[in-house]
């Protein structure tokens, strides 16, 4: 589920030998599942753990987990970082903003899990997302984009050769992505 490395071990270890004996640490995500998913890291004192926490032992220490958070934990990576600027936490969670699906799940679901995880943190960039409307029966994903690509004029070269190729590469079975978005020129689009 999640990777602590060795120097954030270490790091962890040195923080929890200033607190209470037993204390541990607490790893989760508040809002999961939501574009304002947030991770992070806490002290857990024993009296804290609850039942349904997962436990996570590594080499030098042991975390918790929450239940609503374990799924979107998963792939998670916890380093500690020391370069000429200084040190620094480090913690990524590539799947906390939405839960990953597994290989077999339905099309809809993998398509729909490339695009929230992969494609729209591109987009967010420059103001715009993109939503899977359907998968129609002849193959073909039907996407609508919003905000900053509604009206933008690289739309059909962002659908082309960049979300489509991606979409097709990751899914050969699809036969192809169209747009059912209505581009409108405004204020809202990004230039």
């Amino acid at each position: 589920m999640i990777r602590i490395t060795d120097s954030a071990q270490e790091h962890f270890v040195k923080l929890l030998s200033k607190q209470e004996d037993g204390t541990k640490i607490r790893v989760f995500v508040i809002n999961p599942g939501t574009p304002t998913a947030e991770c992070g890291v806490s002290y857990c004192p024993p009296d804290a753990v609850e039942a349904t926490d997962t436990e996570l032992k590594f080499e030098k220490l042991s975390a918790y987990v929450d239940e609503l958070s374990a799924p979107y934990l998963e792939d998670a990576e916890i380093d500690f970082v020391t370069d000429n600027l200084g040190s620094q936490l480090t913690l990524k969670a590539p799947n906390a903003k939405i839960c990953k699906v597994s290989d077999d799940a339905p099309m809809v679901e993998r398509v729909e899990y490339l695009l929230q995880a992969q494609i729209n943190p591109q987009l967010a960039s420059h103001g715009g997302r993109v939503s899977l409307m359907e998968i129609t029966d002849d193959g073909y994903a039907i996407l609508q984009f919003g905000g900053g690509c509604n009206g933008c004029s690289m739309i059909d070269f962002t659908l082309k050769d960049g979300i489509g190729k991606e979409l097709l590469t990751a899914f050969p079975e699809l036969k192809g992505v169209r747009d059912l978005t209505e581009h409108q020129r405004g204020e809202h689009s990004y230039y």
